[in-house]
């Protein structure tokens, strides 16, 4: 079985500890490297091209949301998770922004970790579900007349499109997915938001909330 090749990025070595037992415990996983702040995440991460990199949020030198945009930056393919133990939506959104594929509460049990590494890992993303309805929330009073049809408005290839932006593909990647070009991408892309009334990529995850297109991640 090929194995999740997981970085831990966290300042606390007990902590990094931890998550080490909890990931080597699993069948599918294994850490294959550490960091203890964010400059050696994006140069460890680009020695030893993780899958995944667990991603502490405060940490000394660079913190893991310059870390994040940094590593994507340098290693696109890289997915980045990240630990926090803040829960307001625009903490969350930077997140996000910054290119995570996910976030997961310091305070979730383990088995949620777990979860998350496997869904992002794969390609997806992954919402701790504690604080994935903030971000459903502060959308769905804006979208509550598009609810009902909103899918149905878009075709079906814009509907895919959305669909794998929210999964964490890039335009490019999604563009080599379905054998179109780049260009195709941004246009199916910037009609479909035109028509939602959404403005970024954040906007696009919390539609994909609403529709249900990100449950099984």
């Amino acid at each position: 079985m090929t194995k999740f090749r997981v970085l831990l990025a966290d300042d606390h070595e007990t902590v990094r500890a931890g998550l080490r037992l909890i990931v080597n415990a699993q069948a599918d996983m294994e850490v294959v490297g550490e960091a203890s702040d964010g400059r050696e995440a994006v140069a460890r991460a680009q020695e030893l091209l993780p899958d995944i990199v667990v991603m502490d949020v405060s940490m000394p030198h660079m913190n893991g949301l310059k870390a994040t945009e940094k590593l994507k930056q340098v290693c696109p393919q890289v997915k980045v998770l990240t630990l926090t133990r803040h829960t307001d939506d625009a903490y969350l959104q930077q997140i996000l922004r910054a290119g995570a594929s996910g976030y997961v509460l310091k305070q979730s049990p383990p088995a949620e970790l777990l979860h998350a590494i496997r869904a992002i890992a794969s390609g997806g993303k992954y919402l701790d579900p504690a604080v994935a309805g903030k971000l459903i929330g502060s959308y769905a009073g804006r979208t509550a007349s598009l609810r009902g049809d909103a899918q149905g408005s878009l075709s079906e290839r814009e509907a895919e499109i959305l669909r794998l932006i929210a999964w964490g593909y890039s335009n490019k990647e999604i563009a080599a997915r379905l054998e179109i070009s780049v260009k195709t991408v941004e246009t199916h892309k910037s009609n479909a938001m035109k028509r939602l009334d959404m403005h970024s990529r954040i906007d696009i995850v919390r539609f994909a909330l609403l529709q249900g297109w990100l449950q099984d991640t």
